[in-house]
């Protein structure tokens, strides 16, 4: 008789998910409509707060990741999560705005506090090498939210014709294309060992087999650290020894988190977790040698819509005044909300273009002199290099060529990928 054949158990078919079910961080199908249910850090620290006990920074921690874990939007096959970091500028920035043009006083106070907390994030979100969309959340918030004022409050009194509004919103186009374009691929370094050529988000990962853990490196490294991974990590230490006479610069120019060998001026950045070629800052955005120069073309355009703006602006609420006069003086401007509202959006829209118009100059003074925002913070630490305008222009002299052949190779930064120059060959 024939051995009679065991059918396969099929698994059953998970089901799909609604458009306000999603899974949650421990694997589990949870609702949108559950985000305030089974919160046990929450519990204890509302019971801690309350009997005015300190709450452990470990529970504030666990809490956070909660909210952000449980706060999406209803979407299609399943709830889309939200980036807390973006709803802040959403909701604060309106608030603060409308409050600082009841008064005078009220516009100081509001208008000095904004910079310097934004300055606090920065510094808590670097030092703690986290990505954050708050920055990025607050530039296009604040663009639109500008614009929305100008077109409620300043274009119905009859000031502004529509050839002035045409150019405004052709320039606020501008730059929406700029910023789209720097925020593409920064000159990520790939691994050799990885198939996908760039990166999809901010990191390298290779696949690897069933079984294994992911490594940011090459595929088959197991958790014991086999003798094939090792095998492949020295060769291509070796290789990168060709032509240095000393092992020391082996050792600057090998990335460890990566795990690959990097060229000259490249650098591993903390925020994105990835060596980006030719790497000059991390703002919004990681700004390399493929995308300076949209960075440089968005800074620019935003400086021009923004001055531009600001003298419509001013020129319809203070009327037959000079452009600086009627930044300290406008007499009768909180006598109308409107007005008041349009002066305060101003005085904010005037502290962000001068925190621009500085970064943009930096930038201008390092592309003159061939270095980097990176190598500039290197040399001031190390105490090298040459110093000018006490300490505004630092000229480390390594790749400096002369203006016009550090400008001539700016503008050809990307352009010739194959032919490196021989001062960045390791």
């Amino acid at each position: 008789m024939k051995p009679v054949k065991k059918k396969k158990t099929e698994e059953p078919e998970l089901e799909p998910l609604c458009c306000c079910e999603y899974i949650d961080r421990n694997g589990e199908k949870n609702h949108v409509a559950a985000c305030l249910c089974d919160c046990q850090d929450l519990d204890e620290g509302c019971d801690r707060w309350l009997s005015c006990k300190s709450v452990r920074p470990e529970t504030c921690e666990r809490i956070t990741d909660t909210i952000s874990d449980r706060l999406r939007i209803p979407w299609l096959r399943g709830a889309k999560k939200v980036n807390i970091s973006i709803v802040p500028p959403l909701v604060l920035l309106p608030v603060f705005l409308h409050v600082a043009s009841w008064h005078f006083l009220l516009g100081v106070v509001v208008l000095i506090s904004l910079p310097m907390l934004a300055l606090w994030y920065y510094y808590l979100t670097h030092r703690r090498k986290e990505q954050t969309l708050f920055f990025l959340s607050l530039g296009l918030f604040s663009l639109g939210y500008m614009y929305y004022v100008f077109l409620r409050e300043v274009v119905p009194k009859g000031r502004v014709g529509p050839t002035q509004l045409a150019l405004l919103t052709f320039g606020l186009f501008l730059i929406l294309l700029a910023l789209y374009r720097a925020k593409k691929d920064p000159g990520y370094l790939s691994n050799p060992a990885c198939n996908d050529k760039a990166p999809s988000n901010s990191q390298i990962e290779c696949p690897i087999k069933k079984g294994q853990e992911k490594t940011k490196g090459f595929p088959g490294t197991d958790t014991s650290g086999s003798l094939n991974n090792r095998t492949l990590k020295d060769d291509i230490k070796g290789s990168s020894r060709v032509g240095l006479d000393s092992p020391a610069k082996v050792k600057e120019d090998w990335c460890a988190k990566c795990q690959l060998v990097r060229p000259a001026r490249a650098w591993h950045c903390r925020i994105c977790g990835i060596c980006v070629r030719r790497m000059d800052h991390h703002c919004v955005c990681c700004v390399g040698e493929s995308n300076h120069q949209a960075f440089i073309l968005a800074l620019l355009i935003f400086l021009l819509t923004s001055v531009y703006g600001i003298s419509l602006t001013l020129n319809t609420i203070c009327r037959d005044r000079s452009l600086f006069i009627a930044l300290f003086y406008c007499p009768g401007v909180y006598e109308n909300y409107s007005s008041a509202l349009s002066f305060t959006c101003v005085w904010y829209s005037v502290i962000i273009t001068a925190g621009m118009a500085y970064i943009f100059l930096i930038q201008l003074i390092n592309i003159s002199y061939n270095v980097t925002e990176r190598e500039v913070q290197q040399a001031l630490r190390q105490k090298t290099g040459r110093r000018l305008l006490c300490g505004l222009i630092v000229d480390t002299g390594q790749y400096n060529r002369g203006f016009l052949r550090n400008w001539y190779q700016f503008s050809t930064l990307g352009a010739h990928t194959a032919h490196i120059p021989a001062e960045d060959i390791v």
